[in-house]
């Protein structure tokens, strides 16, 4: 291969990074532990098997999996041969996938048989024109994991239109999902801060990987941990029982988890009896935590929890490592901290102005772990990146220290009549979660013939509490004002949740949607 064209692709130098780190262990997964020398030749078995059956330079590759290890093979293999890399969300509904295959303009659907084989055949019999290639036996076609295996690369990626890059499902929490593009200069970067982490002396990574390898914010640190030679331990799914064996028995120093998962943990009495010792850094990101359930995980594991704050569209944007309860700065148990590398964060006004430390308004960010736009939407690509920045759709503001404090999506702000008063959801649900008999809760806002709209609430209360709505709604006024205190209180089990770990308040619309009728 023309040494020029194999050193545009990061993989190379991955390659040749697991090479380096040799017998040392890689990946240790349900079923196989593998070392950095067998995670080298299964990348160049992957991309020999997809290339045998057509897949080169160019050619757009739709996956559906759960979190296999050998997503990471795809992956890598895929971009080694200058691929796009579709990643789907097999829990989003069915018309959402056929839309993001025909928006991905795919030419190849790769899926994993021994978990998915239903739900590819489905999807298969409204995209029948796709070649199709599968993750174990018995699928609709040829098996990549048949191969036997490989020591060199096949042909390489070639031409101008040869890039590596990989569109994300977004979660549709707020609409029809979007197809995020992050190009090759994004995973460049991921190689750079591998560097940095490696360089400024950060901890030999040992992290336990739980979220799904198709969302972009899980294959950052899943990436990161193995640039550095660290040891990634693989779960397909989140358990307690298993996740705390692990992280005694694999001696784990990382994880991500989305906030409701967090408390979970927190929630479970086994967690007593676990020695959580070896953890040095809990990323928690995904949506906002509450703060007293922020401080509630300090107290337990120490000052390793690590806010983060994040999206499809830029991975991690601000970060607050080793996270504590400061008495000069108790509010920023409730922020998501300051800009992560080289990301930088502003707070305009809805005319695009840059508002002063202080000021609430929507977050604006800028650099290189940013996406590149909306596959085959320019008009809204151009709606969301404007001079070289992101609109988020976040509200928030900015500490005269930098901190950032979200408050809400746009979308989601409840607007009532009392002046047009617009009613953030962060500050409500936090203080209905400051309740010492409250385990969780959400917020949304419901028409309302005085106000135009109300906010209600739905909350999980702690096993046996003794609580009514009337008790809650008085809490709320006494942690804020009667003006923003729920006008309904509900309780519920549980609150549902995305296939991302984030509360799905489009689920909790229509649950109120569907009992309004009976209620008014």
């Amino acid at each position: 291969m023309d040494n020029d064209v194999a050193a545009r692709s990061y993989v190379w130098l991955a390659l040749d990074r697991f090479a380096g780190y040799g017998d040392a262990e890689a990946i240790r997964a349900p079923g196989r532990t593998l070392t950095y020398q067998e995670l080298r030749t299964a990348v160049l078995t992957m991309a020999s098997a997809l290339h045998e059956q057509g897949v080169h330079a160019g050619t757009s590759v739709a996956i559906l999996v759960g979190n296999p290890h050998e997503a990471i093979f795809l992956q890598l293999s895929l971009h080694l041969l200058g691929c796009r890399s579709v990643w789907m969300i097999p829990s989003a509904p069915h018309r959402h996938r056929v839309e993001f295959l025909r928006l991905a303009e795919a030419d190849v659907f790769v899926y994993d048989a021994r978990t998915h084989d239903q739900l590819g055949r489905e999807l298969l019999g409204e995209v029948p024109h796709l070649s199709v290639l599968c993750l174990g036996d018995g699928g609709l076609g040829p098996d990549l994991l048949a191969r036997p295996p490989a020591d060199e690369p096949p042909i390489g990626r070639d031409g101008p239109d040869a890039e590596p890059h990989s569109l994300f499902q977004t979660g549709g929490t707020t609409g029809t999902p979007k197809l995020v593009l992050h190009r090759h200069s994004f995973f460049q970067t991921l190689m750079l801060f591998s560097d940095h982490w490696t360089a400024s002396g950060g901890h030999h990574l040992r992290h336990l990987a739980v979220s799904a390898f198709w969302h972009v914010s899980a294959q950052v640190p899943v990436l990161m941990t193995l640039f550095t030679g660290g040891t990634l331990v693989m779960h397909d799914k989140y358990d307690t029982q298993p996740f705390l064996d692990a992280i005694t028995q694999d001696r784990i120093t990382s994880i991500l988890l989305p906030p409701p998962l967090l408390y979970q943990l927190l929630d479970d009495p086994r967690l007593a009896d676990t020695d959580t010792s070896t953890l040095q850094m809990i990323s928690c990101g995904g949506s906002a935590a509450a703060p007293a359930r922020l401080a509630q995980a300090v107290e337990r594991f120490g000052p390793v929890l690590r806010p983060v704050y994040g999206m499809t569209e830029a991975p991690f944007i601000t970060a607050q490592p080793n996270l504590t309860v400061d008495p000069a700065h108790p509010e920023r148990l409730g922020s998501c901290g300051l800009p992560f590398g080289d990301m930088r964060v502003e707070i305009r006004s809805s005319a695009g102005d840059v508002l002063p430390a202080g000021e609430t308004g929507e977050v604006w960010i800028s650099g290189s772990l940013m996406m590149d736009g909306y596959f085959g939407e320019p008009g809204l690509t151009a709606q969301t990146l404007t001079g070289g920045w992101l609109r988020t759709g976040d509200v928030g503001r900015l500490d005269a220290d930098g901190y950032l404090f979200l408050v809400d999506r746009i979308k989601d702000m409840i607007i009532t009549g009392y002046g047009s008063t617009n009613i953030y959801s962060r500050p409500v649900e936090d203080a209905l979660v400051a309740h010492p008999q409250v385990r969780a809760a959400a917020v949304i806002g419901v028409p309302a013939d005085d106000t135009g709209e109300a906010v209600y609430a739905y909350v999980v209360a702690e096993p046996g509490a003794d609580l009514s709505p009337d008790e809650v709604r008085d809490f709320v006024i006494g942690e804020l004002n009667e003006m923003w205190a729920p006008r309904t209180v509900e309780f519920i089990d549980g609150l549902p949740l995305t296939a991302m770990g984030k509360i799905d308040k489009k689920a909790l619309r229509a649950r109120y949607l569907a009992a309004a009728p009976a209620t008014a």
